[in-house]
């Protein structure tokens, strides 16, 4: 099953998705959005394998859109412009779809992005992704999980604590955050805190001590602390 969005500035253009996609039985139309801010935060939480993405669109191209998500998904370009066909390909498109397409054309499409998802999973599984992408400051960051030295929670924001450079704050949740962590990596230690378990120099007291700070440990989160920092 492709689990998919729709990214499109006219409604009627992501009804017809919508009722094309209503007729395949392996996509999932998840969402539909018409602003490209919604689906980049949509995008920032939940994980797709296909996107529609209209071009042309007034804020923020569908290409450029493409180039700033935070996650690896196949792309299947619509637009009513055929000039647009060659840059959406050179993105490693799956396909481009010219406005208005039939069903068979669609069909076609998203054949083509079950197939390329079908040798993917039958390729040799790749390497876990050593980094996330967090949307801050109107900016997309590439943080190295080995930088993280801790995060902190403060209210509806994050503050990402990095080696070498100054923090990363971002409006993001600690449970949205522990999501995209590699869990044999990092544990959450506090209802504000969350620490890489390499970066640990010392616990006493239920203080963790790491890069000349220290950490608290929460009544509700020693035990799974202890329980794993001790093996």
């Amino acid at each position: 099953m492709l689990k998919a969005i729709a990214l499109d500035d006219e409604p009627p253009a992501l009804r017809v998705i919508a009722h094309f996609c209503g007729q395949v039985d392996f996509v999932d139309l998840q969402q539909t959005f018409s602003r490209t801010d919604e689906a980049f935060d949509y995008l920032s939480a939940n994980t797709v394998d296909l996107l529609f993405l209209d071009i042309n669109m007034p804020s923020m191209s569908g290409i450029e859109f493409y180039k700033a998500i935070p996650q690896d998904a196949m792309v299947i370009f619509t637009t009513a412009y055929a000039e647009y066909a060659v840059e959406g390909f050179n993105l490693s498109a799956i396909d481009y779809l010219l406005k208005p397409f039939t069903f068979e054309r669609f069909v076609q499409s998203v054949h083509k992005a079950k197939d390329y998802q079908q040798f993917l999973q039958k390729s040799e599984a790749p390497e876990p992704p050593q980094y996330l992408f967090i949307k801050a400051d109107y900016s997309i960051y590439k943080i190295a999980f080995t930088d993280i030295v801790f995060i902190e929670g403060l209210d509806d924001y994050l503050k990402i604590h990095l080696e070498g450079s100054k923090p990363v704050v971002a409006r993001m949740t600690m449970k949205g955050i522990m999501e995209k962590l590699p869990v044999q990596d990092f544990i959450r230690v506090h209802r504000s805190f969350i620490v890489p378990f390499r970066r640990v120099e010392n616990v006493r007291n239920r203080l963790i001590t790491l890069a000349g700070e220290e950490i608290p440990i929460g009544n509700s989160y020693e035990k799974e602390f202890f329980r794993l920092f001790k093996g």
